[in-house]
Order: structure tokens, then sequence, then C-alpha cells
């Protein structure tokens, strides 16, 4: 009985269980433009808030993902397929994020902002028992960059450790060490010394 309820899984490539979009994709390269409208609706939010994270406001949070999903639209049909479609998005709004900040220097700084953090998510609360939002939006501001940005992504985007190793552009193994290491340093900033 257990063998026919995996066979519809056994008989669909590895790529298409890994990768919920990936059939979407193709559909878009073949002219749906439905398709691309559906992985928008799929990741519209949490593309939002990544960005929301990096920017300071709403209006250049909207902005900057409406730009992520115009560049995702043109390179949808030269995507390869080598990560998720979900990951390939979250670079490409990494990306926005951080080349927004660059230009925008002089009117923003690029910390997380404070609406990011008091959003109803278990997130913050799974990093440190502090009920003070800014105190924790000062302590993960003070995180080297990759153990800021490998925290953010597990965390507060619940993405896996795969996931967050290709958006930090390094192995599996180092994105679980830069998040121990941050989660340890949070404890430490914080004041907070409770055992694992």
């Amino acid at each position: 009985m257990e063998s026919l309820a995996l066979a519809p899984l056994l008989a669909r490539p590895v790529s298409e269980i890994i990768d919920p979009d990936r059939e979407l994709a193709e559909r878009f390269r073949t002219g749906d433009r439905d398709a691309f409208d559906q992985i928008v609706r799929r990741h519209q939010k949490g593309l939002w808030r990544l960005v929301r994270r990096y920017l300071r406001n709403d209006a250049d949070a909207a902005d900057v993902t409406q730009q992520v999903f115009v560049r995702a639209f043109k390179g949808l049909v030269s995507f390869r397929g080598q990560s998720s479609v979900r990951s390939w998005l979250y670079r490409i709004a990494i990306n926005c994020s951080l080349s927004w900040i660059r230009d925008h220097r002089h009117e923003t700084a690029s910390e997380i902002a404070e609406d990011a953090l008091t959003e109803a998510h278990p997130g913050p609360d799974r990093i440190a028992g502090s009920e003070d939002n800014a105190q924790l939006r000062a302590a993960i501001a003070q995180l080297p960059p990759k153990q800021k940005l490998v925290l953010e992504l597990r965390v507060f985007d619940d993405l896996s450790f795969r996931e967050v190793a290709e958006l930090a552009d390094c192995s599996e193994n180092t994105a679980k060490v830069n998040f121990h290491y941050a989660v340890k340093r949070l404890r430490d900033i914080l004041g907070g010394t409770r055992g694992d």
C-alpha cells in the first residue's frame, strides 16, 4: 500500500519534488505569462519581508521588490535551474537591496528596521528571550555581515541551510557554523547565557 502512495512522487523528476516552482518556470519559458503571475503570488510577501529588513521604509521595499520581479521576468527565460526558483529570487532580492543601499547610502543606514523585527514572526523569540525589540535590533546590527545574513535568512525567511548556503555563497557547513556563532554572539550581547 505504501509503494502505491509513493508511486506518483517517484514518477516525477527529482527537480520537481525539490522545487515546486520549476514547473511554473518551464511554463513561463513556453509562453505562459500566468505562470509568472503564480510565481509572484507565491513569493511576493517573503521577498518583500527580506527586502524590508535591508531598507528603512515600506515604500522603498515595495519599489525594490517590484524591481526584483522585473529582473526575474527578464531573466527567467535564461534561468538554468542550478538552484531553486525561490533561492534564485532571493539572490536577486539581496542584490537589488544591496544596490539600493549603495545608491542611497546618504539616505539610510543598512540596519534592520524595527518593523521587520516586530512582525508576528517566531524568529526573534527563538534567538533570545528578550522582549526589547530595539535591543535585539541593535544586537543583530553588531553581527559580522556573513553571520547577520545567515541568521536573517534562516530565522526570518525560514530557509533551509542548503538555501542559505546558496544565497550566502558558502558551503552548507559554513552556513551552519555562521548561524551557530551568530546565535551565540547574540546571546552574549543580550546577556542571555542560557544553555543549548
